[in-house]
């Protein structure tokens, strides 16, 4: 194997191993499923020792952008776009600004994607997309509860087809239950449920 030249920037010998990689991954023209070599030749390649390299390799796995294979050694994977986001949402470690810059890049979206929205739309849609708002409304007030919240921005995600999008919907809702009606209610914001078509 030829050897590999580390990127000379201001960051750990880790990141640039990392930058090394996928530069080296690029002009090879790997793809998923593509073999890569080993941890020694890696190594000896970047001219860094084996723990160096293999924290570099291990931020690959926890993407899914590297993946070993029983008696195939490591292979490139198809990252998950949103792996790593989903790994550090939690409303406890976010500030207030923080939560609503991500609701806020909800609305954005989905104004984004409300011409493909009713592109998509049928009346089984609407139907169902009826049916959350009916079934979720607390008498009275108009609020939505947090289920019926998320039911219904799964339901529009699901709508346009796009898998990152629902992707995106289902890591917002967190994995603990909470609803990005948490957010607003944490970042003292009135949400008056979803919207309505």
């Amino acid at each position: 194997m030829e050897e590999l030249k580390l990127a000379n920037h201001n960051t750990t010998l880790v990141d640039s191993v990392e930058e090394s990689l996928i530069r080296f991954f690029k002009e090879q023209g790997l793809r998923p499923g593509s073999s890569i070599p080993n941890e020694a030749e890696l190594a000896a390649s970047l001219g860094v020792g084996r723990p160096v390299l293999r924290e570099a390799l291990s931020r690959f796995k926890m993407t899914g952008m590297i993946v070993s294979r029983t008696k195939k050694g490591m292979v490139l994977g198809e990252p998950s776009l949103l792996g790593g986001m989903k790994r550090c949402i939690n409303p406890l470690l976010m500030n207030e600004s923080t939560l609503r810059d991500i609701l806020e890049f909800r609305v954005a979206l989905e104004i984004g994607i409300s011409d493909n929205i009713f592109r998509n739309l049928t009346d089984a849609d609407v139907a169902e997309l009826k049916e959350i708002v009916e079934m979720s409304q607390v008498i009275g007030n108009n609020k939505y509860a947090p289920v019926s919240e998320h039911r219904f921005h799964t339901k529009l995600y699901e709508i346009t087809g796009n898998k990152i999008i629902t992707e995106f919907q289902n890591i917002i809702w967190i994995s603990s239950g909470r609803s990005t009606a948490t957010f607003w209610n944490r970042s003292k914001r009135s949400w008056s449920g979803p919207v309505r078509w």
